[in-house]
């Protein structure tokens, strides 16, 4: 029985490998010349120096249920992790910061209050207990069976105080859980920037597991990058699946799906080439899938809710080739691999709203990634490359919230840029002078380079309470199956969401 993937992004790729691991016949179906997605690693300034187009933290794939499965055989296939141990830090105007490294004391070092880092103390004693129960929810089928069995077995190690304290946890907000637990506001500012990853602003409810997760997780295993960039991952997976039979094609842009009686009966290149196969599994976005679908999938409950999708906010990518380290003002944070730059929740909360309004932010949430930090084999000898991820912007500009830039996207990124830089320079004066080449890409360039990424979209559609776990992306269809036999969901608009864990293509692959 033959299998198409549509899409060479990680779900795809990680359920092509399952499939064929289990000796399915398998052909992945890629639009560009090159494999990967969102975790792609090319050289977009200058010769020699790597930079990662989009995904750089490797942490969840490191984590997922696939890599537990097979790491030896993607380590056979040329995969290699690189571990950090100084995960992320938020840098702040007066010359401070917070930074979580896995040495809990250079943590609580970089707290001003001495309650602060009790509480540090405290959460992290429950947290390998708690982060396993919420790993299981999170890596659950939301299937009725499998999802009650999880439940259940959550109850049973947590108790009912626990698991209350787990529900607490997944309703609340990024504020209500730093401000119910931390008193120094940059430390709460920092927490919650974590939120804006997965387009949880602080005051939005269920959006205090991530920087729950990601904060503590980080103090108790750190970071993981790929070696050379992140598309060590893909190389692998591509490798692996050609080893067992299966084959990835490039330039094979699908047209169509095709149906016949309720049941998908392969696919339609954009060359008029047609493949049979009765398993397809679609790793696009809600709008991919029904523009390959013309004529719907015969359910209109269905094709509404995805018709509905909501996507998050936008993404700018600026990408630096430097010849030296961001000069920060704290010596410091050189030494981290993200640094956040958001120094409050109020302004955390303005420029995800600014960006909700369709301005440009004045102040943007940022992320910045030094990878050269733990991985020098990146950039030549003594060169750096620098990952900025703009944090949110509008994917379609209907204003500047300074009041300055006018135009759409392509009339305003290099300027827009210049303003992010500049706030950069806030903490690292004189980071302009070190910048040997730069690469900007806004949200419009995203999408039309990915079509998944929709508005510049990064996370694959909103994960707000209402379009996540059972609803996620259509009520009744978070396990990836649709109305049409055959054909399948994958990707990060799929339940389990975004990140590199690739857990819908791995879960719907065990199911097939």
């Amino acid at each position: 029985m033959s299998a198409i993937v549509i899409g060479s992004g990680i779900n795809g790729l990680v359920a092509a490998a399952e499939l064929a691991l289990k000796g399915r016949k398998v052909t992945v179906l890629e639009r560009l010349d090159r494999p990967g997605g969102a975790v792609r690693t090319e050289e977009l300034t200058l010769p020699g120096f790597q930079h990662d187009v989009a995904a750089m933290n490797l942490s969840m794939f490191a984590g997922s249920a696939f890599y537990q499965a097979h790491a030896a055989k993607l380590a056979e296939h040329g995969m290699e992790l690189v571990p950090v141990n100084k995960p992320f830090a938020s840098a702040f105007p007066n010359d401070s910061y917070f930074g979580v490294s896995t040495d809990i004391d250079a943590t609580l070092a970089t707290m001003k209050n001495a309650d602060d880092q009790a509480t540090w103390r405290a959460l992290m004693q429950e947290f390998p207990a708690r982060a396993g129960s919420l790993g299981s929810l999170l890596g659950s089928p939301m299937r009725r069976g499998a999802l009650l069995r999880t439940l259940w077995r959550i109850w049973r190690q947590q108790g009912s105080r626990g698991s209350l304290e787990m529900l607490q946890l997944l309703l609340s907000s990024p504020r209500q859980w730093v401000e119910r637990n931390f008193r120094d506001p940059q430390l709460q500012a920092a927490l919650a920037t974590w939120g804006l990853h997965l387009d949880f602003a602080p005051d939005i409810s269920g959006g205090a597991i991530f920087p729950y997760l990601e904060s503590l997780g980080s103090q108790a295993m750190g970071m993981v990058i790929g070696k050379g960039g992140a598309a060590t991952v893909t190389r692998a997976l591509v490798s692996l699946i050609e080893a067992h039979g299966g084959a990835v094609r490039y330039s094979a842009e699908v047209a169509r799906i095709h149906v016949r009686d309720g049941a998908t009966t392969g696919v339609e290149l954009v060359d008029g080439q047609t493949l049979t196969a009765n398993t397809v599994l679609a790793n696009l976005a809600p709008s991919g899938v029904l523009r390959l679908l013309p004529q719907g999938t015969g359910n209109a409950d269905f094709d509404t809710g995805m018709q509905r999708f909501r996507h998050a906010p936008g993404t700018m990518m600026i990408h630096l080739a430097l010849d030296a380290l961001p000069p920060w003002r704290v010596a410091a944070l050189q030494e981290f691999a993200y640094v956040h730059i958001g120094p409050s929740l109020d302004h955390l909360a303005l420029a995800y709203q600014q960006a909700q309004a369709g301005l440009l932010p004045e102040a943007p949430a940022l992320v910045v990634g030094q990878p050269t930090v733990f991985d020098p084999s990146r950039a030549p000898t003594g060169k750096h490359t620098l990952w900025v991820q703009v944090r949110c912007v509008p994917g379609e500009i209907q204003g500047d919230a300074a009041g300055i830039l006018n135009g759409a996207w392509p009339q305003v990124k290099e300027s827009y840029a210049n303003r992010v830089i500049d706030q950069i320079e806030q903490y690292a004066p004189g980071l302009s002078h070190h910048i040997l080449a730069r690469h900007v890409v806004s949200p419009n360039d995203l999408e039309a380079e990915n079509p998944n990424l929709v508005g510049g979209d990064q996370v694959g559609g909103s994960h707000h309470l209402a379009q996540n776990f059972l609803f996620r992306p259509v009520r009744g269809y978070a396990d990836g199956h649709t109305p049409v036999k055959g054909l399948h969901m994958v990707g990060a608009s799929v339940w389990p969401g975004a990140g590199t864990g690739a857990g819908s293509g791995y879960l719907v692959a065990q199911r097939l």
